[in-house]
């Protein structure tokens, strides 16, 4: 069984004129709910507690996008807004990925898509930024660890903007393994091939740049013949992917060119070495900015996780360059 997890305070971040504005949630919605929500069981996205997000930010930030939003909200930055009801959206996306952790860790379900914003994957420790006020991942993953004594978590962030605030709060850990697959150059400027963790958790980080204009096959290929031979040598407890679409080609903020299929056949890899590792997924929403092509690309994402899709087997020379790198820290072939 498969779960999408949703709020109505989604609705209640409002952004105004913004790429990451409400107007997502129903395109989403709409083209799942066309698909007879492909199988998924819909449920409501609880808070997340102090207690849980204080694992991933300190009290002071977590109080400041509150007391923002009890002011009416403002700007965090130059891209980064809040508004009335996003401290509650807020606390309802960080709270639907630890539901999602909770579902998956008590058997029955092995997929589960939160379907809420704000998005999260650039939200650092005590710093709100990239339309992310809490890090939702990283609150999913560090509750993973805290609450069901998992020892190893995976993350893969495939948003064509790289993950630096999931990255910043894992840096130092080697509980959670993140790898990104992110545009450069592109904001926010991190992401370099030498960011590879610190002190224990050194190595731990994975980072796979693409240049402007790649496709779907070699994200294909990177997914097929870097990280999944990366999950089996690692033997995550726990996958959860920071699913962006920006990369697709029609998204106005990115310059990547992959293909609504294109998701469907990442999410098939994945569901078949989640499968082969006895492991459930939980896919997080993060950009994603053309309504079409999000909501085809989110109902191609559940299909590749949940269907028979078969993926096909993308070439390996896209992805050699990243592969003879990371040979010997992980025994690529």
């Amino acid at each position: 069984m498969a779960l999408y997890i949703r709020h109505p305070s989604s609705l209640d971040h409002d952004t105004g004129v913004h790429p990451e504005n409400p107007a997502r949630i129903p395109a989403i919605e709409e083209a799942l709910e066309a698909e007879d929500w492909l199988g998924l069981t819909l449920e409501q996205a609880p808070v997340a507690t102090g207690e849980q997000l204080e694992r991933v930010h300190p009290r002071s930030h977590i109080d400041f996008i509150r007391r923002l939003s009890e002011q009416g909200g403002g700007m965090v930055d130059m891209d980064t807004i809040a508004s009335a009801g996003s401290y509650e959206a807020a606390l309802h996306a960080a709270g639907g990925a630890v539901f999602g952790v909770d579902r998956l860790r008590a058997g029955g379900e092995t997929f589960a898509f939160c379907g809420t914003r704000p998005p999260g994957h650039h939200a650092e420790t005590d710093r709100a930024m990239g339309f992310c006020l809490f890090s939702n991942v990283a609150v999913a993953a560090a509750h993973a660890i805290a609450e069901h004594g998992l020892e190893r978590v995976m993350v893969i962030d495939w948003d064509v903007h790289h993950g630096n605030g999931t990255q910043e709060v894992f840096c130092s850990s080697p509980q959670v393994l993140f790898a990104s697959i992110h545009q450069s150059p592109l904001y926010p400027g991190t992401g370099a091939v030498t960011e590879t963790g610190s002190g224990a958790g050194e190595g731990y980080t994975v980072n796979l740049p693409v240049g402007p204009g790649t496709g779907g096959d070699e994200f294909l290929a990177l997914m097929q013949t870097v990280l999944a031979p990366i999950a089996r040598a690692y033997e995550p407890q726990l996958l959860i992917v920071s699913a962006g679409y920006d990369a697709h080609r029609d998204d106005p903020l990115a310059g990547c060119l992959v293909e609504t299929g294109e998701f469907s056949a990442m999410a098939a890899t994945l569901r078949d070495l989640a499968s082969e590792l006895d492991i459930g997924v939980l896919a997080c929403l993060e950009g994603g900015y053309a309504l079409d092509a999000l909501a085809a690309s989110v109902a191609a994402t559940v299909a590749g996780f949940t269907g028979s899709v078969t993926a096909p087997v993308a070439p390996a020379r896209a992805a050699a360059g990243h592969r003879q790198r990371l040979r010997e820290r992980w025994g690529l072939e």
